[in-house]
């Protein structure tokens, strides 16, 4: 607590230092203090890395309404005070544990956290990261794991889409982006011979970790080919991230909202 509340005495010269410049370095991160209230930009400790651990030079991170949600205590899970949103990213590999054999030092990846990833590092399991390959930006690829990844599991995994749907259709249930829960007339899935299901994208990195793997690098093998074509709708700094809240909230993007790391 005090490494926090003194980072605000430090000359901003300090701050915005990257924190793989030295090890142990503190480093900037976002985080929610109260919550419906704005979020500080404060210096924090980093992290030991354990034997299956990564840690992350992040660069980019996606601002989701989830991250929004959380912070406002609305979201299906809750957090213990003080703590930091942000459930996907990208970076590059500072360092890896004993037993990590997935990526190496240097390498460009995309990871899935459980929100603590709107900092300028992070740590985390290496099953919860993807290398880039070399013709997809890291920008671009920040919009890959929730957006598309939830897109592929719902459309292929959970609705099993095929030719001729209408008959014996699947309606899947995402979210609430819009403020209401829905209710959906029983007499409709009757009538229509329609089943109705729900989604929860991120549980399935907990309960079928394949199937979750596969959203997501199915989403970057239609990057690569061509098949999908990320839309950014705005960029903000990290100190700039109560702004990129009130953007989303605001219902103003048409695209991914990005923070820059760097």
């Amino acid at each position: 607590m005090a490494a926090r509340l003194g980072a605000r005495c430090l000359p901003p010269a300090w701050l915005c230092r990257q924190a793989w410049q030295g090890q142990g370095r503190h480093y900037r991160a976002a985080l929610c203090t109260e919550l419906k209230q704005p979020l500080t930009i404060q210096e924090v400790a980093p992290h030991p890395v354990r034997p299956q651990e990564v840690r992350i030079d992040v660069h980019f991170c996606g601002v989701n309404f989830a991250d929004v949600l959380l912070c406002r205590g609305q979201y299906q899970e809750k957090l213990p005070l003080p703590f930091t949103p942000g459930l996907e990213f990208s970076g590059t590999v500072l360092e890896t544990g004993a037993d990590v054999n997935t990526v190496k030092k240097g390498d460009r990846v995309i990871g899935v956290s459980n929100f603590y990833a709107m900092a300028e590092q992070c740590v985390i399991d290496q099953k919860s990261l993807w290398k880039i390959p070399e013709n997809v930006s890291l920008q671009d690829a920040t919009v890959l794991p929730v957006s598309y990844g939830t897109a592929i599991l719902a459309l292929g995994h959970r609705a099993r889409i095929q030719p001729g749907l209408a008959w014996e259709g699947r309606i899947v249930v995402l979210g609430f982006a819009g403020g209401n829960i829905a209710s959906l007339p029983s007499n409709l899935l009757l009538l229509k011979n329609i089943s109705a299901m729900g989604l929860y994208w991120s549980r399935y990195q907990h309960r079928d970790f394949a199937v979750f793997s596969k959203s997501i690098s199915t989403a970057l093998q239609y990057y690569q080919q061509g098949l999908i074509h990320p839309r950014i709708g705005a960029v903000f700094k990290l100190e700039k991230i109560n702004d990129a809240f009130f953007h989303v909230m605001q219902r103003k993007s048409t695209g991914k909202v990005l923070l820059s790391l760097k």
